[in-house]
């Protein structure tokens, strides 16, 4: 397996995990949980890709700010989760009908990304960041 494949693989699965994590939590935070605590998420299909691209996108650029201050690293890694994400919707809407996660509460723009989400992106930002940064250091070769 080529190590850009492993990392988009690894990224996708770490994206996913956190996602269904966020979301049971956030039902039950709202009282929609069926049982408490039972944490049973959500996610879609199409995640699974989109959150790979964090394993092809996110090296050259940890290569490039190692040296920055983390909490700017954050600020940076959130507003490119951002666009991602509202390009990746806007593309789901446009070939697809629709946009699988279509936000309607909170500060959203066109229903495709949340604004007050950015801390959250941001700590999964660094938390991409930090698993990177083992992943690679693995140095996996190619069969």
């Amino acid at each position: 397996m080529s190590k850009y494949l492993f990392l988009f693989c690894a990224t996708g699965c770490l994206g996913i995990t956190a996602e269904i994590f966020f979301t049971a939590v956030y039902d039950i935070l709202q009282g929609r949980a069926e049982i408490p605590l039972m944490l049973k998420g959500q996610s879609y299909i199409w995640m699974f890709p989109i959150y790979g691209l964090a394993g092809i996108l996110f090296p050259p650029i940890i290569k490039r700010l190692k040296e920055w201050h983390v909490l700017l690293r954050m600020c940076l890694y959130a507003t490119g989760i951002l666009a991602v994400e509202f390009i990746t919707g806007w593309l789901l809407d446009i070939t697809t009908g629709q946009c699988p996660w279509e936000y309607k509460e909170g500060w959203h723009v066109l229903g495709y990304i949340r604004i007050d989400y950015f801390p959250l992106w941001a700590l999964f930002g660094l938390l991409v960041e930090k698993t990177l940064r083992y992943l690679m250091r693995l140095e996996i070769q190619p069969e």
